[in-house]
């Protein structure tokens, strides 16, 4: 799950606080790489439990109106398609998310029941529930695809949730919009035949995903004097102590991985670093840091301390 784009971020948020306060010592510095990572891969956990637990606040409603309609004779049940959701309750089994809730979980969905509430609202309220009630096709297939896009439409991108998960774990801030993506892509892999043994996305996309990040970041860590220094070398029409501290830091990271990765496209680098200067920065940050790291890379090229 953990992808070399959100490998970036990180570092790139990590690199930042160690250029404002580099009181960390390197092992430190390591330290909290690994961990901000990890605690990325539990975020992934925490939103595939948010469907389970809004399906399980679902039963509860269901089972409360069932038992009030009863004691007054109405026999017109509520509909219980969504507490009978095939996919949300293989999604209620999985062993791999079990252990997660068993063994790992600091925080519990049920201690932000407003936003459980909420969102329970917000869906069963919505066009998208009425058409997945009025279906008249009763399969998995269809019960999966009616998460895939309540996730998209209540989920992805809420404020509310964003503001819990932040005060839940500083380090969650910023990453659910990409995590978001990798739940997306979890739900869309379901198959019922797998049943509790439906694999999760595991905590690296690739195998050397996890070196790679290490590397960079030590990389970083080892030579920032070096990389200012080509900024400075680069920026001599500005004045470098008015240059977004951001910037610099984003640019620092970006001529690591230009300078010391020979197997990653320069252009790569350069638009996954331009991507996070759209987030982190002002709007003129991006075309500014362009320039800069293309007239760098023009220099090391020809100082031929650059051969890619």
């Amino acid at each position: 799950m953990i992808n070399r784009e959100l490998i970036r971020l990180k570092i790139v948020q990590l690199a930042y606080a160690d250029y404002k306060n580099s009181g960390k010592s390197f092992d430190s510095a390591m330290k909290e790489l690994t961990f901000s990572l990890s605690k990325a891969y539990d975020l992934y956990h925490y939103l595939l439990l948010l469907i389970t637990n809004i399906t399980d606040y679902a039963e509860k409603r269901y089972e409360s109106l069932s038992n009030r309609l009863v004691k007054i004779g109405n026999d017109l049940l509520p509909n219980p398609r969504l507490v009978n959701n095939r996919f949300a309750m293989q999604l209620a089994s999985n062993k791999q998310l079990t252990k997660f809730e068993e063994s790992r979980q600091t925080f519990r969905w049920t201690d932000a029941e407003d936003v459980i509430r909420s969102l329970y609202k917000d869906i069963t309220e919505s066009p998208l529930y009425e058409q997945y009630l009025a279906n008249e096709e009763d399969s998995y297939n269809v019960d999966r695809e009616f998460w895939r896009k309540a996730y998209k439409t209540f989920i992805f991108a809420n404020e509310r949730i964003d503001t819990v998960l932040e005060e839940w774990c500083l380090y969650w801030n910023d990453d659910k919009e990409l995590i978001d993506t990798f739940v997306l892509k979890t739900i869309k892999r379901f198959e019922e035949s797998n049943g509790a043994d439906q694999p999760l996305l595991p905590a690296y996309s690739e195998d050397e995903d996890q070196e790679f990040a290490g590397r960079l970041f030590q990389t970083i860590l080892s030579h920032r004097s070096e990389y200012e220094e080509i900024i400075r070398e680069n920026t001599q029409n500005w004045d470098f102590s008015r240059i977004a501290v951001m910037d610099v830091v984003i640019m620092m990271c970006a001529l690591a991985e230009i300078i010391s990765f020979p197997s990653i496209d320069i252009r790569v680098t350069m638009n996954e670093y331009l991507n996070l200067a759209k987030l982190y920065s002002s709007p003129k940050s991006a075309p500014f840091i362009n320039g800069v790291l293309d007239h760098a890379v023009h220099s090391l090229k020809e100082e031929q301390k650059l051969f890619k």
